[in-house]
């Protein structure tokens, strides 16, 4: 009786010691983990206890939070949600944030350990929450959404000098109040992921399709950088039409009496001669293009502002064919229209790019600032020489070439339209493009910017960058030059 008594008293306290083995990993080492579980309502009733922190553009606050009268007792507002959804993204009770809300979620619900003073420490209390200043600049913002309209495509402009990117803009867009409340966020994200135009897309930063034409002036670097022509204006080596390389393809121009043969770096981007920059590139080789491209920015799987925007592609181990598809933004080169407003950001400052950025400061409740983007790194992209080459180039361009439309008066601009292949042997509607600098002639304001049209109401025939792209870059530049 005893011997059975012992036995089962060792039992017990094994599975006594067990429970208590148990517990013990439940509660320090699962803990976590349960308490991040994007399933526990816990942490949603806990993150919208109190009103959120703002994301500010040019001083004034484009969010705010308002009281629900339920267990999660505040939801996230914004001010003219459908104008600044590609900077702010959303902040849901039901879904995981994004954009700016995502990335700065910690900070702007007051669980960033930065924002915890003494006394919060002490009390357990959760801080107040900090303050997210962008650099968008509103006029600039609104022009580029306006001049969008009801178009699928996207737009970016940055100032040249800072890197302060001063718009971000993506149609068709959609008013991120719609899914900031649990009760009636499902029935808004079921019509928006079903939307055929895909109104979450942020095509402005995270949608890279082929740039076409744009893609020339980083041939155009290239051949200047690395010595295969001295100057725009010194005549290339370039028979019209170009048969490409172990082919029997010939490739000609959009407007077939363009003085395309032999033409100057100049003229071709003037007229846009495909067989000028398609043999450049074969010339120069792929190797020595790719890196020129991943100098703009190219083939960068990290690039932040501070939202992570979608790698830009220049690709490898092609051949001579292929290379040359290359040299006019088609094969397998896709862009951003952010990296291509690098392009111009880069040869508009000198050959120098600043990094580009939206959010200048991270600021506490008090205002004091816990991060300060406002002295971004500079690398040398091109030399001064190669930049002032281009520039001239761009303008020329502008005033007497196929970006004509873009032209503003009392301000100096370049640009550089883009037309690009779409589906199977071309058979959607072409992508437009415009590429451009501006500076104005009686201040110091200048931005650069890149527009995408990637598909609107007109006939396939007016498809082109000068027409569907360049207005709405002009629209972006005149409102960034009033400063």
């Amino acid at each position: 009786m005893n011997k059975t008594i012992r036995r089962a008293s060792v039992f017990t306290l094994l599975l006594v010691f067990a429970l208590l083995v148990r517990a013990t990993w439940v509660q320090f080492y699962e803990g976590r983990a349960l308490a991040d579980d994007k399933a526990n309502r816990r942490n949603a009733i806990e993150t919208y206890a109190e009103p959120l922190g703002n994301i500010i553009v040019a001083g004034r606050s484009i969010t705010g939070s308002a009281p629900t009268g339920g267990d999660l007792a505040h939801k996230r507002t914004y001010e003219n949600g459908e104008l600044y959804s590609a900077v702010t993204g959303y902040a849901s009770q039901a879904y995981a944030p994004t954009q700016l809300e995502g990335i700065y979620q910690d900070v702007l619900n007051g669980t960033d350990p930065r924002l915890k003073t003494v006394m919060d420490t002490i009390t357990g209390t959760r801080a107040e929450p900090g303050n997210v200043v962008t650099t968008i600049d509103p006029d600039v913002q609104k022009a580029g959404f306006e001049a969008l309209g009801d178009t699928k495509g996207a737009a970016v402009a940055i100032d040249p000098r800072t890197g302060r990117i001063l718009s971000v803009v993506s149609t068709p867009s959609y008013d991120p109040t719609s899914l900031t409340d649990a009760n009636t966020a499902g029935e808004a994200w079921e019509r928006l992921t079903k939307d055929p135009d895909k109104p979450l897309t942020n095509r402005a930063l995270r949608q890279p399709l082929p740039p076409g034409s744009t893609f020339k002036l980083v041939v155009a670097a290239a051949a200047l950088e690395n010595g295969l022509y001295g100057s725009v204006d010194e005549k290339t080596d370039s028979p019209d039409p170009y048969r490409l390389p172990g082919t029997t393809t010939d490739l000609s121009n959009e407007n077939p009496n363009a003085p395309c043969e032999n033409a100057t770096i100049r003229t071709a981007l003037q007229y846009s001669c495909n067989n000028v920059f398609a043999k450049m590139a074969v010339d120069l080789g792929q190797d020595e293009l790719r890196a020129m491209a991943e100098r703009f920015g190219f083939n960068d799987e990290s690039q932040d502002v501070p939202v992570r925007a979608y790698t830009s592609v220049y690709p490898k181990d092609m051949n001579s064919s292929s290379t040359a598809l290359t040299g006019i933004g088609q094969f397998d080169v896709t862009a951003t229209p952010l990296q291509m407003a690098m392009v111009s950001a880069a040869i508009a400052n000198g050959g120098e790019l600043v990094s580009p950025h939206m959010v200048s400061q991270v600021t506490d409740s008090g205002g004091d600032v816990l991060e300060d983007h406002t002295d971004p790194d500079t690398k040398r992209i091109v030399s001064s020489g190669t930049a002032a080459q281009l520039q001239s180039a761009m303008r020329t361009v502008v005033e007497e070439g196929t970006g004509s439309n873009a032209q503003i008066p009392g301000a100096t601009v370049g640009g550089k339209t883009g037309t690009a292949q779409h589906g199977e042997n071309n058979s959607k509607t072409p992508y437009a493009w415009f590429t451009s600098y501006a500076k104005s002639d009686s201040s110091d304001e200048e931005v650069a910017v890149a527009v995408i049209i990637e598909q609107s109401d007109a006939a396939r025939s007016e498809v082109s960058g000068n027409g569907l792209a360049a207005p709405v870059a002009k629209a972006i530049m005149e409102a960034a030059l009033k400063g």
